[in-house]
């Protein structure tokens, strides 16, 4: 068992056919990429649920856990989002990092806020976990298809003008799957308009937060210091997520569940993930 197993177990889209086009050590590398970049990592996150009017709780706890494994690594961790989920950020982070908000405007205005976000804050790396990132129309679209533009912000162009990237994603439609956007295509349960931006590395997961875990578990790996957040440490971030008003992104509903998976079933993947570390005399 890896850690890409793990996180790619109970696929109930398809994403794991995308495995075969990836390093079977796909969570290793990022980290490994990531490590050798050291110094300010910025992370981005929130997906905007129309039928809710609220971002969704796959994401931002991922984003958490990522930005803690870092900072116990010595980084610097800022966070990017925009006014839908620049709040739930807010919520969730721990002290020790900070939130941008990025704006939503048209584009000219968006690339000329990157590239000064990118001047002012001089990051070491980039890292997308469940952003959604334009499609070759410009647009972003949800799951369904459904235009969504006008409630994302177009932070994209972060991505589209710095060399360290990072890019983690479960449907398709997310800033990193454009790596792989022809073969997105290719399977008739993710989006049919995939996002078209490119990552230096790519992680695909069933749930976009697992991806998170998983890297977290492999820079936990590969520094010899597990900086893997805890089952009661994940609870408490999806419950402070959706007790702020962050919905599932399958039931639309503001319940305590992640994806359509339970409390539990979270716990599952982040136990399995504690246990490989264990056995690998990670402590």
């Amino acid at each position: 068992m890896t850690i890409e197993d793990i996180i790619l177990d109970r696929d109930r889209r398809g994403i794991s056919k995308l495995q075969q086009y990836l390093p079977a050590d796909f969570c290793d590398q990022a980290a490994g990429f990531i490590l050798e970049h050291p110094g300010k990592a910025v992370i981005t996150t929130g997906f905007y649920i129309l039928a809710a009017g609220a971002p969704e709780t796959d994401g931002p706890p991922g984003a958490v856990a990522i930005g803690n494994a870092l900072e116990a690594l010595g980084f610097e961790v800022i966070y990017v989002t925009d006014r839908h989920t620049f709040g739930l950020m807010e919520a969730i982070k721990s002290d020790r990092s900070k939130v941008i908000d990025f704006e939503i405007t048209d584009d000219d205005t968006s690339k000329k806020i990157a590239s000064e976000m990118l001047a002012d804050l001089d990051p070491s790396v980039l890292i997308a976990i469940e952003r959604c990132g334009w499609t070759d129309e410009g647009l972003y679209r949800n799951m369904l298809g459904r235009d969504i533009s006008e409630f994302n912000a177009r932070l994209d162009h972060l991505f589209t003008s710095f060399p360290h990237t990072v890019g983690i994603g479960d449907g398709g439609n997310e800033i990193g799957l454009g790596n792989l956007a022809k073969e997105v295509t290719t399977i008739d349960s993710l989006v049919k308009k995939p996002c078209v931006v490119s990552v230096s590395r790519l992680i695909l997961a069933s749930v976009s937060n697992w991806g998170g875990y998983g890297l977290a578990a492999s820079l936990s790996k590969l520094s010899g210091k597990n900086v893997l957040l805890s089952v009661e440490e994940d609870m408490e971030l999806i419950k402070k997520s959706v007790d702020w008003g962050a919905v599932d992104g399958i039931t639309t509903e503001k319940v305590y569940k992640v994806d359509g998976f339970t409390l539990d079933e979270n716990a599952e993947a982040l136990t399995a993930l504690h246990k490989l570390l264990e056995d690998a005399g990670v402590s």
